[in-house]
């Protein structure tokens, strides 16, 4: 009943939010006296926040149309290289650009947003590197006849998708995916398999959630497996081409999130109110652009979700060496030929200082020069692989790492 609830809710204000907007339109048209009243300002943009909060979402574009290489612009156009009922392998190719630069696989988390929260990640990235990324499906858009997609799945997924690619390459994991890629780096080095990427960044990744445990650790070890099977599943509506799927809805993991930092987004739409009574429409977009993405959530499947809270986040199986794959152990010390760099936000409150670093300690076999770590200072989870912090103090240190093992 919760997914329908939430859809009927989700309707209803799809209309308010259209009335909202319309309304903010014509308090704030020249062509209407009541706008050269000092009221008519603040009530228009009263409106105009509401209806941005309450505006339904899709998928996001990438939107990345350009980039500059070598003091050149480029045109950059998606090509899907490898399609899956649950994702697609997709590739930024720029048109023009030099041959031999290093090619990436961005593994974008699948959590409850979709690939294109990683957009500032690629964008900073894709001058000098040829970016393919995994863009994951929403799950409630995924027919039952597609089967299921569990942590096993997104596993052989990543090695798939690395065959694809082809030798050479090099995986960058942003936050959960942080430990399907190294149980997949781990599997290919032990089979010595000719796709091994030669590197490996995570950044922000849950590797070993027992080191520095936040709020979201502590949620998942106070309660037990069977409630989050009876708590937060729920069954796809029939009106979605996945009806009768069980997901971890987007709606409750936006939730979560937002009620854990819920005064700096109070604060952030105030800031966006008072840009737009004062008439500074620039600096309500930033606001704006930042929510477009934020609140734009997709569904993953139940056995995804709750197999990733009992590996990951309750038994914590990859850094005690436990971890299975298909009946197969994933040994952190088969790890010979791929480096390692461990990025880290000072200010993380989602995976906690020490949490990825744990990455670097179990691979016991690599070489300790093929081991690198980075503290990311002053910067959130967010910051890590988006604004400004990422441009100009993160990014050089992956371009390196990479350039360093290439």
């Amino acid at each position: 009943m919760l997914y329908d609830a939430y859809e009927m809710q989700r309707s209803w204000l799809a209309g308010a939010s259209q009335w909202a907007g319309m309304s903010a339109d014509w308090l704030n048209s020249s062509a209407n006296p009541l706008s050269y009243h000092g009221m008519s300002g603040i009530v228009a943009a009263s409106l105009d926040v509401f209806a941005h909060a309450a505006a339904p979402r899709g998928k996001p574009e990438f939107g990345l149309t350009s980039v500059t290489v070598d003091g050149k612009v480029l045109p950059v156009r998606e090509e899907i290289v490898d399609r899956m009922p649950f994702g697609q392998l997709k590739h930024f190719v720029r048109e023009g650009a030099p041959e031999g630069q290093p090619r990436l696989l961005i593994v974008a988390p699948m959590s409850g947003h979709f690939a294109t929260l990683l957009r500032g990640t690629v964008e900073r990235l894709l001058p000098g590197h040829e970016v393919y990324i995994t863009d994951w499906r929403d799950a409630r858009m995924v027919p039952l006849k597609d089967g299921s997609f569990d942590l096993d799945d997104y596993v052989d997924t990543l090695i798939g998708w690395l065959e694809k690619i082809g030798p050479g390459a090099h995986m960058l994991a942003v936050c959960q995916p942080s430990v399907p890629a190294y149980a997949a780096t781990a599997l290919m080095n032990a089979d010595k398999h000719p796709a091994t990427p030669r590197t490996l960044t995570m950044m922000g990744g849950p590797i070993d959630t027992r080191e520095a445990p936040t709020a979201v650790n502590t949620l998942a070890t106070e309660r037990p497996h069977a409630w989050f099977q009876q708590n937060v599943v729920c069954t796809v509506p029939a009106a979605f081409p996945g009806g009768g799927r069980k997901v971890y809805p987007g709606f409750l993991q936006l939730a979560g999130f937002m009620t854990m930092n819920l005064g700096s987004h109070l604060v952030s739409h105030w800031e966006m109110f008072k840009h737009l009574v004062d008439g500074d429409e620039e600096g309500a977009d930033a606001t704006r652009a930042f929510y477009d993405e934020y609140r734009s959530v997709c569904d993953m499947t139940a056995e995804f979700y709750l197999q990733t809270v009992d590996v990951v986040f309750q038994r914590h199986l990859l850094p005690k060496g436990e971890m299975m794959h298909r009946g197969r152990r994933v040994d952190p010390g088969a790890i010979t030929k791929t480096a390692l760099l461990a990025i880290e936000g000072e200010r993380d409150d989602i995976s906690g200082v020490g949490q990825t670093r744990a990455a670097l300690k179990i691979a016991t076999s690599l070489p300790a020069s093929e081991k690198k770590y980075h503290l990311a200072k002053g910067a959130g989870h967010y910051g890590i692989f988006n604004g400004r912090k990422w441009r100009e103090k993160i990014a050089p240190v992956v371009e390196r790492f990479i350039a360093e093992h290439d």
